[in-house]
Order: C-alpha cells, then sequence, then structure tokens
C-alpha cells in the first residue's frame, strides 16, 4: 500500500468517524425499544413503544399492546419532544426521559405508566390447536345468522337475514316448523307462555304461536324505511344487531330503527305506548321493579316508567350503546361502541364506576354468575370476568376473533362465539371455545374456516340446551355441540 492510499484511508476513516459520532450526538436518546405496564387498580397491561424517526426526520411511534392485538401498529401522529417530556397526543401518551427509564401517563392522567429499554418486544401468537371436535348435527337456515339462538323446552328460536323465522329440534336439528317473515330478521326472540316474540326489519313485531309458528298478531314499529349496512371493510356503520323483546306482566317492550321504544299489549297487540329516543335502538330492554331500562345509538341510556313511558333518567355514554343492560344488585350494567363497560345506579342513573376496554366496543351483554360479570368484546377479542363491585379485572382471555355475543356460563366451564374478518386492521379468526371459568384458560376451540365475505363465524350468543350447546354461523347454519 502507497503512502497516498494509506493516507487517503487514513482520512476516509476519520470523516467516517466523525459522521458517527455526529449521528450520535443527534439522534434522540428517546429511540427505540421500550417496554413497561400501564393502567390502573383495576387493570395493569403491557405496552411496548418502538420510536423511531421517519424519512423527514420526525419523530414517530409504533405501538405494542398484546391486550389490544396491536403488535407494532404505526401511530400516523408525530411524537412531540419539550426537554425530557416525550408527548403523543393522539395516545394520550406523556412521559418523561430519565436514563433508561420512561415514566409518566398512558392512556391519559389516571393511567400510570413505566418503561424499560429493552431488545425486542412481544410478537403475535397463532391460536393454540386442540384435538378435532365434531358437531351434533348441522341445520342449514337461509341467508345469513347474526341473531342469538333462544332455547325453550328443547327448540331452538331463530330468525334469519333471508326473511324466515324457524324452530328447530335441539336434540336432531330438524326444523320444526318455518314461519316467512317477509323481511331480514337480526335480533333475538323472547319466549312467554305459548308464544314467541321477535322484531323483523320490514318493520313489524311479530307474535307467533310456539307450537306452529302460526301468526297471531303483528304490530307495526313503524322503522321499515330505516336502512341497514351491514359490516364492510370500508363502510363502517356495522349495523348488524336487533332489538330483542322483553315480556313483562301481559306487555312486550321492544326497540325500534327509529328510535322508538314501544310498550304492547301481548295479548291484542295494540299499542299501550311509545317513548321517542334520537337514534337506533338495536339491543333489548333490563327490567327491574317499574323501571324499563334501554340503551339507543344516541349514547343515552334510559330508564322509563314501563306503565306509561314517562321518563325517569337518562345517562350519556358518550358512545353508541348496542349492549342490552343487565340489572345486578341495584346496578346497571351495559356496555358501549367506545369506553367499555359501565356500571349505574339502576334508582338515579348516577355513574357507579367504568371499566375501561383499551378502546375496544363492547356490544356483548353482560351475564353475572355467581357474583361475577362475565361478558365479550369487540377488537379486543377478549373474554372478561369483571368483579361487580368495582370493575376490577379478574382475568381475560383471547380468543382470538370478535366476541359480540354474550359466553354461556357452566358451572365449571365457559363457551364463547367469535366472528372473523378480512380484510382489516387488526387479525381475528372465528372459533366456538371454551375457556376454564375459575382461570379464563382457553381449554377447547373449535375453528370455524374463512366462507369467502369480510366477516365469518358466530356473530350472536350461543345457548344451552340440556346437555348440548348450540350456536349460529354468519353463514347460515345452527349447530350443536356436546357439553
Amino acid at each position: 500500500m502507497s503512502i497516498l492510499v494509506r493516507a487517503v484511508v487514513a482520512l476516509l476513516f476519520a470523516l467516517s468517524s466523525v459522521a458517527v459520532r455526529a449521528a450520535d450526538a443527534a439522534r434522540d436518546p428517546v429511540e427505540g425499544l421500550w417496554l413497561g405496564s400501564a393502567g390502573t387498580d383495576r387493570e395493569r397491561i403491557e405496552v411496548g413503544l418502538d420510536f423511531y424517526r421517519d424519512a423527514e426526520g420526525k419523530l414517530r411511534l409504533k405501538l405494542t399492546q398484546p391486550i389490544m392485538n396491536y403488535f407494532g401498529i404505526a401511530d400516523p401522529g408525530e411524537v412531540k419532544r419539550e426537554g425530557n417530556r416525550v408527548v403523543d397526543e393522539a395516545l394520550f401518551l406523556d412521559l418523561v426521559l430519565d436514563g433508561d427509564a420512561l415514566t409518566g401517563h398512558y392512556p391519559g392522567p389516571k393511567s400510570a405508566a413505566a418503561f424499560r429499554r429493552v431488545d425486542k418486544l412481544p410478537a403475535e401468537a397463532k391460536p393454540p390447536e386442540f384435538p378435532a371436535a365434531a358437531p351434533l348435527w348441522q341445520a342449514r337456515l337461509n341467508g345469513q345468522v347474526y341473531a342469538s339462538p333462544i332455547v325453550a323446552d328443547g327448540v331452538a328460536y331463530i330468525g334469519t337475514t333471508g326473511g324466515t323465522f324457524n324452530a328447530v329440534d335441539t336434540k336432531t336439528g330438524k326444523i320444526a316448523w318455518a314461519f316467512g317473515a317477509g323481511g331480514p330478521i337480526f335480533g333475538a326472540a323472547a319466549v312467554a307462555g305459548d308464544a314467541v316474540y321477535f322484531a323483523c326489519d320490514n318493520g313489524f313485531l311479530f307474535k307467533v304461536e310456539r307450537a306452529s309458528g302460526k301468526e297471531v298478531w303483528r304490530y307495526d314499529l313503524g322503522d321499515r324505511a330505516v336502512p341497514r349496512v351491514l359490516p364492510h371493510p370500508i363502510a363502517f356503520s356495522w349495523d348488524w344487531l336487533g332489538a330483542q323483546p322483553v315480556v313483562a306482566d301481559g306487555a312486550v317492550y321492544v326497540g325500534a330503527g327509529d328510535g322508538g321504544f314501544h310498550a304492547v299489549d301481548a295479548s291484542t297487540g295494540q299499542r299501550q305506548w311509545r317513548f321517542a329516543a334520537s337514534a337506533k335502538i338495536r339491543s333489548g330492554a333490563a327490567i327491574s321493579g317499574n323501571d324499563v331500562f334501554f340503551g339507543s345509538a344516541d349514547h343515552f341510556v334510559y330508564a322509563l316508567d314501563r306503565r306509561t313511558g314517562a321518563e325517569h333518567w337518562r345517562f350519556d355514554t358518550k358512545a353508541d350503546v348496542d349492549s342490552t343492560p343487565v340489572i345486578h344488585d341495584g346496578k346497571l350494567l351495559i356496555g358501549n361502541r367506545g369506553y367499555g363497560l359501565f356500571a349505574l345506579a339502576a334508582e338515579s342513573g348516577s355513574e357507579l364506576w367504568k371499566n375501561f376496554f383499551w378502546g375496544s366496543w363492547v356490544e356483548s351483554t353482560p351475564r353475572v354468575v355467581d357474583g361475577t360479570i362475565y361478558i365479550g368484546s369487540s377488537d379486543l377479542r377478549r373474554v372478561s370476568a369483571i368483579d361487580p363491585a368495582d370493575g376490577r379485572v379478574i382475568w381475560r382471555s383471547d380468543v382470538y376473533g370478535w366476541t359480540w355475543g354474550t359466553p354461556v356460563v357452566t358451572q365449571d366451564r365457559i363457551y364463547a362465539g367469535a366472528a372473523g374478518g378480512t380484510p382489516y386492521e387488526l387479525h381475528h379468526v372465528a372459533s366456538f371455545s371454551t375457556l376454564d371459568r375459575k382461570t379464563g384458560k382457553l381449554i377447547a376451540r373449535w375453528p370455524i374456516a374463512d366462507t369467502g365475505g369480510h366477516q365469518w363465524g358466530i356473530a350472536g350468543s350461543p345457548a344451552l340446551a340440556g346437555d348440548s350447546i348450540v350456536f349460529a354461523t354468519i353463514a347460515g347454519s345452527l349447530y350443536a355441540f356436546a357439553l
């Protein structure tokens, strides 16, 4: 090597060293991977942060949040640096950098967060595999099925988007009778005495005989012109739920797509009264004493005098309410398409507590068994066990898909359906799953194959039928499995 070449190599090395030192000096110390936890006494979750510079030199963040199935999801906003503060307003993140520690709040001031530097962040896990199970029977219905089956005396009653309402023998899977309602049926039915009641998108509430399916009467809900847009990859109204009637003391109570809430004489089909909310009512109601409770897409939960329809109170949840309320120990429990699960005082409507589902919608209706709430979720993909006294999370279990329905709870097991969907920003696959009631551990899973549409699997709730469990698939079949 000549003197000239050696000199050139030495110069290039020196310049390179200067460039590296300059780059190191310019690098923000917050850049890189961080792992920690956030939350409150009710629940703390694992969170991963990946701070990096984009092509324009702006500080950005990729979020890993296993509870919400986020793994390296890029936040579109810019991260702000103010001295030692690290702020992402879109994520309600406000942290202070101190060496290898980041502490502060996420998401929001009531949720304390702390992080440490790491070399890698958690990765998404695949659904576990279990020995193959076989259904006892399959009943093929028409259209799609978003409704939940209601089982009484060995018969499952369920409507379809194909316009039929069906009675299916839960021992054999044979269709006992089918009633042509003339329009899509999205909500579950109500069984009372020798009759079945259900609402249809043609604008009518029907009463039919349980034994034969013969129509007894139909009541005009007045909402036949209300449009419905089913789930779609880029149209996000996701209007697939239907109101379930509730029958008490000779009256049928049911909401409608135009915001009307009706009390109808169960014998004659004549109106007793109508209350006007300001948006769609796509869920059922609860009754306690002289009050009837329901939620609406206008964000409110309402309490009405069920004899007169007079309003006692209303509570603003700040998002659409598609969950059916449940009354437990003086509390009204109800989810919404925003914060998560609320507990309100049934007497006054005042907020007692609320449980944040980390941004996930909650359409699932709570089920309270032996002093524990069991409830599904949407993007959270979890079945959750929650203490009704204060909203504390006992456990959450991933079932790998949208759990819009309400779980069935037995002495030591929980049965839950899940829907899958693609294309979608998060990964959701469909299944029928069995969980250990005490721990939430997934102990069996029957995967449901992609049927080719945007969504597939189970939209509604499973139902107990003696020594079996029945559920309906969006594709249009009713299945039974042994417990």
